[in-house]
């Protein structure tokens, strides 16, 4: 029997998260949202709390709290600044990433690096203008060359690509069919021949940047490889499969923080000389929107349970991701509903967390894709 009930631990990240972001991030949010740029202090801050590292083992400089904890964090944060909190969830995978698969000599240098903000936060690098949901079609490639290899192409969608100081890369290293010829490779944001570019004009998550980035003949040491030659997809999809706990996690603090909105708006808000809370239209929608953001939270602890017990997850995080993006998206809708033309102004944040939360339906891998992860582990279970 799997009991959710936090424990010491995992009760203190969360109590570090919550306070974290009513101190620091619930002051800063809204100007954010409006102003755009990066939360550079706001993370370094982060990183002082442990909360860049908070599935990394102790002795590379995280808190080891476990990927429960982690989801409980993530949704804490969520609920405040969902910009902040992306780049979070970035960097602790590409933390856990190279704590996995790094060398010694990788994990050493660089994970406390990660861990205690001196590389910002680090950078997934996976996606191109091409090769999205289908990362058999990159066309970024490493050349082997006298010494090491030699970086060239084009990534696109890198979230915190305008300041994270290190990257995972995703390279074609042969011209082996599909994703069989995909290597990994650790980047130095500031190395040269990486040029990073503007930032897109998007609809939501305005304090998280998200640029392309491009590689002009990138010297690489052999000591940049992460993992083997030609085990770049394995690796992708393994960091990705836990990712994907973290953006419903995201997704699941939204669609919370707009609930409790929604409800205190309806106990204060009168018409026809009474609360609107009586009226059955507005509870049944608070009601929907309640079971739905439970059953998303059941979900993604135990895709989070699964993963720290060392269990097969993959698809119980794609139908945690899948649900709670899903769910949370139409729990902020309904809650413009409930405030009606408050809600569509900026006065109110149901309109922020809705912009915010429309993305986790996309990155990490999009609905559709999620919907062709678990229906092949059906049909492969059952078959």
């Amino acid at each position: 029997m799997i009991d959710f009930t936090p424990n010491e631990a995992q009760e203190a990240i969360v109590t570090a998260a919550r306070q974290f972001a009513a101190r620091t991030l619930a002051p800063r949010a809204a100007l954010l949202d409006r102003e755009g740029g990066f939360p550079r202090e706001s993370l370094a801050e982060a990183a002082e709390l442990g909360l860049l590292g908070i599935n990394v083992p102790e002795e590379l400089g995280g808190v080891a709290a476990g990927a429960v904890a982690y989801a409980l964090a993530v949704v804490e944060l969520g609920r405040v600044c969902a910009s902040t909190t992306v780049a979070l969830t970035v960097s602790n995978m590409v933390a856990e990433v190279i704590a996995k698969f790094g060398s010694a000599s990788q994990r050493e240098l660089h994970v406390p690096r990660l861990c205690a903000g001196a590389y910002v936060v680090g950078g997934f690098a996976l996606s191109e203008a091409g090769a999205g949901s289908d990362p058999g079609a990159m066309t970024t490639r490493a050349r082997r060359v006298d010494g090491g290899w030699r970086l060239s192409g084009q990534k696109l969608w890198i979230t915190s690509g305008t300041d994270a100081g290190l990257f995972v890369v995703w390279a074609r290293t042969s011209d082996a069919p599909g994703t069989r010829g995909i290597s990994a490779f650790l980047v130095d944001g500031d190395a040269p021949g990486v040029e990073r570019g503007r930032p897109e004009h998007k609809m939501g998550q305005h304090g998280s940047t998200t640029t392309p980035l491009s590689f002009h003949d990138v010297e690489l040491g052999d000591e940049a490889l992460l993992g083997d030659e030609g085990e770049g997809f394995r690796i992708a999809m393994m960091a990705l499969d836990g990712g994907r706990i973290g953006i419903a996690s995201l997704a699941l603090g939204c669609g919370l923080q707009a609930n409790d909105v929604a409800r205190d708006y309806a106990l204060e808000r009168t018409q026809f000389g009474r609360p609107i809370a009586d009226y059955q239209a507005i509870q049944w929608m608070l009601a929907d929107s309640a079971t739905e953001m439970e059953a998303a939270r059941l979900l993604v602890l135990r895709a989070a349970w699964l993963k720290e017990q060392g269990q097969p997850f993959t698809r119980e995080a794609s139908m945690a991701k899948l649900f709670a993006s899903e769910r949370g998206y139409a729990a902020c809708d309904r809650a413009i509903q409930v405030l009606g033309g408050y809600g569509y102004t900026r006065e109110f944040p149901v309109e922020r967390l809705l912009r915010d939360v429309r993305v986790t339906r996309i990155f990490e891998g999009t609905s559709e894709i999620q919907r062709i992860v678990i229906s092949r582990d059906i049909l492969r279970r059952f078959a």
